[in-house]
């Protein structure tokens, strides 16, 4: 097949969970003797126009002049070239700021396959008319996309139940970690199983003041590692805030993922806040790194951990967790080697990438036999089954 994969910033990623996806996507289809392009920002890093056997597209992003604005007029830009090409199959990865040129995707010779992302228009540090737009874009994503692809059980029913679209759930994958080294815990001045932690970027949504202030009430002297950029307002806020509680400790971005997995692993509890998206990568991660869980009650961490985590609401939950829960006691070691086996079962990139070219290729069937039809009497074509 060939397939084209628009939506992110690029590839090898720099970014996030986007980026990544369409990582492991495209070289795992190469490797299956697919033919895949990437379309990149031309600010990415990577210059060249093939990496690891994935074709590299490189458009004009004027982000930095323009600002947010500048990703509409890149998304337009992938589009267009597109537009151009031959592809069978194109994958948008999100919709955000791409489902506004969705009239000028090229339907006429592409089935066009959208993953929805998460709930973007809920994100609390969006103004009240960026929310607008957001679900406007959300509506436009799915009215323009042939099918739909929800990383999550909540964003597939959300999908069902707004729109009347069914969507194809297909999460994110990772992999198990396996080396552990305690020494990378010294630059951090901790010890293994002495402090608890979290990974997020610094927004509302993340339920970051919810989880410090169970901190602070619980009266636990653990050192409690906040990883993620906080020179934002927001993070000066959170940083003014705690000040006062030497315990909360403010690292900043880390972008390494042998540390970030090695502090996941010695940590007593790792806690997980998202409240809005899909299947989080860094959720996963934290299940792939032996991390003792306490997640945001809700069904995009539901659907994913189901019993074998710890849940909060309140800083009263995030309390009672701190105060009673200990990783080196057997009794939560079910937990943890039952979130290893789903990584290695359920969402490792393998079993993730099956999922995707089984999509395409049903996908493709359905337009060919759409567009022109075959006489039974004739047809060689062998029916791929329904994923």
């Amino acid at each position: 097949m060939k397939i084209a994969i628009v939506g992110t910033r690029g590839i090898p990623n720099r970014y996030g969970g986007f980026e990544q996806c369409a990582e492991y996507l495209a070289e795992g289809l190469v490797k299956r003797g697919h033919d895949v392009t990437v379309y990149n920002s031309s600010d990415h890093d990577y210059q060249k126009d093939n990496w690891r056997g994935v074709n590299i597209v490189h458009c004009n992003n004027p982000e930095e002049k323009r600002g947010t604005a500048g990703l509409f007029i890149y998304d337009l830009n992938c589009i267009m070239h597109a537009r151009k090409q031959d592809y069978e199959v194109i994958l948008m990865l999100g919709y955000t700021s791409s489902s506004v040129w969705g009239w000028l995707y090229p339907k006429s010779k592409s089935v066009i396959t959208t993953n929805m992302d998460g709930l973007e228009w809920k994100r609390s540090k969006f103004s009240k008319p960026i929310q607008k737009f957001l679900q406007v874009a959300e509506y436009l994503g799915v009215k323009f996309s042939d099918h739909l692809i929800a990383d999550s059980i909540g964003i597939q029913r959300h999908l069902k139940k707004r729109y009347k679209r069914e969507a194809v759930y297909i999460p994110y994958g990772s992999h198990v970690f396996k080396n552990p080294e305690e020494q990378f815990l010294a630059s951090y001045n901790v010890k293994p199983y002495a402090y608890d932690m979290l990974i997020a970027r610094l927004e509302p949504e993340n339920s970051i003041e919810t989880i410090l202030d169970g901190v602070t009430q619980s009266g636990v002297q653990r050192d409690f590692l906040v990883i993620g950029r906080h020179d934002t307002k927001y993070g000066e806020y959170l940083k003014n805030k705690y000040a006062a509680f030497s315990n909360i400790r403010f690292l900043g971005a880390i972008y390494d993922i042998n540390i970030l997995n090695n502090l996941r692993f010695f940590s007593n509890i790792y806690f997980h806040g998202h409240t809005v998206g899909g299947t989080n990568p860094s959720l996963l991660e934290a299940m792939g790194s032996y991390a003792l869980i306490c997640a945001h009650n809700n069904i995009f961490n539901k659907s994913i951990l189901k019993d074998d985590a710890f849940y909060f609401k309140t800083p009263d939950d995030v309390s009672k967790c701190l105060t009673s829960v200990d990783k080196q006691k057997e009794l939560h070691s079910n937990k943890i080697f039952l979130n290893i086996e789903k990584i290695k079962t359920y969402y490792n990139w393998n079993r993730i990438i099956d999922q995707y070219e089984s999509h395409f290729k049903e996908i493709l069937g359905v337009r060919e036999q759409t567009v022109t039809p075959v006489k039974k009497s004739r047809s060689r074509r062998v029916p791929v089954p329904a994923q």
